[in-house]
């Protein structure tokens, strides 16, 4: 969270060093992407929102910087693709993240009612997987080390904040010199295989029920519950790609209005009166 705090502060202070006419307030909403080890497309499995707010500031008509918090929840399952049904793993996850990125839009839109525009930037993100067992019962994954995290070889546990690289586009509209509509599409790529809790293989399956008992193994593989999924797996056997990392997407459309106040005529202009030269007249 502080990392989160410090964003803020550091563009705060850059508005407040320069002029403020320029800068702008977004609220965004929409809907949230998975890709890694469970499913096999961005596509959500189920609708999942994200919610957030941004601060940006102009350099020029076509080139912000924008300091950005967002917070939604993403999910995968491997009953979504074809290769690993029989494994019948599962996780949620709610992503907290804030961002500092650099925008640039094509065409002017104080000029222009529509332009195209594209984004990138670093940011760093909060995520805590977590899956139900066959009661309902909510399960922490990262409590589990269901892959022998912090005592089998040397498999390290893994943290639950990182760092991401948040990119993509989208489409403005200029509603009016104060007010713009975006729909966007943005990918974050993480230096995480952990989002989703799977990444390399299964450890032996008493070591794991010793360290962290029954219901990290009962998690770690769950194809003895659907039909012909068979029992736990031998150590050593693939459970993940540890080659390929984590990824997610956040699409959906932000509102922007200017905090610049709007400009108002004065009533009153002052207009000099003309002097005018008259010869004296007689009685």
């Amino acid at each position: 969270m502080q990392k989160i705090i410090l964003i803020f502060l550091l563009v705060g202070g850059i508005t407040n060093a320069s002029a403020q006419r320029h800068m702008y307030i977004g609220l965004f909403g929409g809907l949230t992407h998975y890709k890694g080890d469970l499913g096999s497309s961005f596509l959500p499995s189920k609708p999942n929102a994200v919610g957030g707010f941004s601060m940006l500031f102009e350099l020029n008509h076509r080139m912000i910087v924008r300091a950005e918090f967002n917070h939604g929840k993403v999910h995968g399952s491997d009953k979504l693709g074809d290769k690993n049904k029989m494994r019948n793993l599962d996780f949620t996850s709610k992503i907290s993240e804030a961002s500092l990125q650099f925008e640039y839009i094509l065409f002017d839109l104080y000029e222009y009612k529509i332009s195209p525009y594209f984004f990138a930037g670093i940011g760093t993100f909060k995520f805590s997987p977590y899956t139900k067992d066959s009661k309902g019962n909510i399960i922490m994954l990262a409590e589990q080390s269901t892959e022998g995290q912090g005592f089998y070889k040397e498999r390290k546990d893994y943290k639950l904040q990182k760092l991401c690289i948040p990119f993509g586009g989208g489409v403005q509209w200029a509603l009016s010199p104060r007010q713009r509509l975006a729909f966007e599409i943005g990918v974050r790529k993480t230096n995480t295989d952990y989002l989703d809790d799977v990444s390399t293989t299964y450890i032996d399956q008493n070591l794991l029920s010793q360290k962290r008992g029954g219901t990290a193994t009962n998690i770690a593989y769950r194809g003895d519950e659907v039909p012909g999924g068979g029992t736990y797996p031998a150590e050593g056997t693939v459970r993940g790609n540890p080659d390929n990392k984590d990824w997610y997407l956040f699409s959906g459309i932000s509102f922007r209005f200017s905090l610049q106040p709007a400009f108002r005529p004065s009533r009153y202009t002052y207009k000099p009166t003309t002097a005018r030269t008259t010869c004296p007249s007689l009685f």
